[in-house]
C-alpha cells in the first residue's frame, strides 16, 4: 500500500456534485492498492497512520498525532499513486490492484482507521470521479509504502 497523508485545515471529496466526505482538522490519506497487499499491510499502515505525530504541541514542535489532537481522517482511494513513469510519457498503471482485491482492502483500512480513531472516517468513493478540495496546513505531505518501511 501506498499513502499520500497531508495534515490539513480541512477536506472534502465530491463525487457528481455531492459532498460524500468531509472533515476539519486532522489527515487527508491518498490510498494505492497493489495486487501484494494484504491485511498485515492494512494494520502496520493504520499503525503508523494514527501515530504520526505531525501535529503541533503547545510549543509549535510537530510532537502530536491526529488521535492526541482529536482530529479526523479522510481516507481516498487513488490507484494512480503506483503508476509507473519508467517508460514513455504515459503512465502504466499495472501495479494497482483491480477493484476485486482493492475494494476489499480499502474496506478494512477504512474500517481499521475507524476502530483505532475511536469514531467514523470520512471517504470517497472507490472508483468514482472525485474532486477533492483541501487547506494543507504547513504544508505538511509524507508518503509512506508498506513495501518500503523506512
Amino acid at each position: 500500500m501506498r499513502v499520500v497523508i497531508q495534515r490539513v485545515v480541512h477536506a472534502k471529496v465530491t463525487v457528481e456534485h455531492k459532498v460524500v466526505g468531509s472533515i476539519g482538522n486532522g489527515l487527508l490519506v491518498l490510498v494505492g492498492i497493489e495486487d501484494a497487499d494484504q491485511s498485515d499491510d492494512v494494520e502496520w499502515l493504520v499503525g503508523k497512520i494514527t501515530q504520526i505525530r505531525i501535529f503541533n504541541d503547545e510549543n509549535g514542535v510537530m510532537n502530536l498525532s491526529v488521535k492526541d489532537i482529536g482530529g479526523e481522517i479522510l481516507a481516498v482511494s487513488q490507484f494512480t499513486l503506483h503508476a509507473s513513469t519508467k517508460k514513455g510519457n504515459r503512465p502504466s498503471y499495472i501495479r494497482a490492484s483491480k477493484a476485486d482485491h482493492a475494494i476489499p482492502i480499502y474496506e478494512l483500512f477504512k474500517q481499521q482507521l475507524s476502530d483505532e480513531m475511536g469514531k467514523p472516517v470520512a471517504a470517497g468513493i472507490f472508483g468514482a470521479d472525485m474532486k477533492v478540495e483541501l487547506v494543507n496546513d504547513g504544508p505538511v505531505t509524507i508518503t509512506i509504502d508498506t513495501k518500503n518501511k523506512e
